[in-house]
């Protein structure tokens, strides 16, 4: 490539990126934000003095609208009514994450205490920021709930699309690698665990306006590795699901669904 080439494509490479930058938020400074969000509403550290708690939610507050003013245009989306609308939500988001920690507790033998399942625990963390970015979405902003829940795949292992409907509580047991589709709906007390996909049948982008992700009614289990595809697709209440199914058709309540495959295990005598 000769260097007129090489300018020009470093040029093209610079208009480029310079458009990407503007219409994208920093991932840092995305992470930092939802990181000392955690913290305020679940705090590692001793706060002594009730200011502390005023004092760190003021800075959350300018630190969302400094990451929204970097890549928004005002005239599209009404930045000061997302950033009041958000924390007018932060307390009904953070009771209903008191919800998940204590079906955690209540539902996981393993587990010592809600305050153990909140610290500790993988799959309640990516409900968490699921539920923080899953209330961006809802408010209209773009890209920064997409970043939030890729941290928390990241970080987890759980890969939940902001635009889900997950009712509360929620119980999301080990967590490591349980896919929950964009128009996935999940019920009240649903209880799943590793390895659970709730997924789509085909994948096309013409179908991007279409539900193509399960309905998981109330009072739901699904266990390890299950499979269940299909915007038609709907988990009668009250069902359970065992491991390793396979589904794409509808279950009817109070359903039981398992795997009929057989383990055959011969223990050959002594020579």
């Amino acid at each position: 490539m000769e260097q007129d080439q090489i300018s020009k494509f470093i040029e093209h490479l610079y208009q480029v990126h310079k458009a990407e930058w503007e219409a994208t938020p920093s991932y840092r400074q995305a992470v930092d934000w939802l990181s000392d969000l955690y913290e305020f509403l679940f705090p590692n550290n001793r706060l002594n003095r009730q200011s502390i708690y005023e004092g760190q939610l003021k800075k959350n507050q300018i630190d969302l609208e400094n990451i929204l003013l970097s890549y928004l245009d005002p005239a599209d989306i009404n930045i000061d009514e997302v950033i009041y609308k958000f924390y007018a939500s932060l307390e009904d988001i953070y009771q209903s994450l008191r919800l998940d920690a204590t079906k955690t507790f209540e539902d996981d033998p393993a587990a010592g205490s809600i305050h153990e399942v909140i610290v500790s625990y993988p799959g309640f963390y990516a409900v968490a920021v699921y539920r923080i970015a899953n209330k961006l979405s809802q408010l209209g902003v773009p890209i920064l709930p997409r970043i939030l829940s890729e941290h928390a795949h990241g970080k987890t292992g759980v890969d939940i699309h902001p635009n889900a409907q997950i009712g509360v509580p929620v119980f999301f047991d080990h967590g490591t690698g349980i896919v929950i589709g964009a128009t996935s709906i999940i019920g009240k007390n649903v209880s799943i665990y590793q390895g659970v996909t709730l997924g789509a049948s085909q994948v096309s982008k013409i179908l991007s306006d279409v539900k193509r992700h399960p309905t998981v009614e109330d009072n739901v289990i699904i266990y390890a590795r299950s499979t269940i595809l299909g915007g038609r697709t709907v988990i009668g209440h009250d069902s359970i699901i065992g491991g390793s199914v396979f589904l794409t058709k509808s279950v009817a309540p109070y359903s039981s669904v398992f795997n009929t495959h057989q383990l055959r295990i011969e223990v050959k005598e002594d020579a």
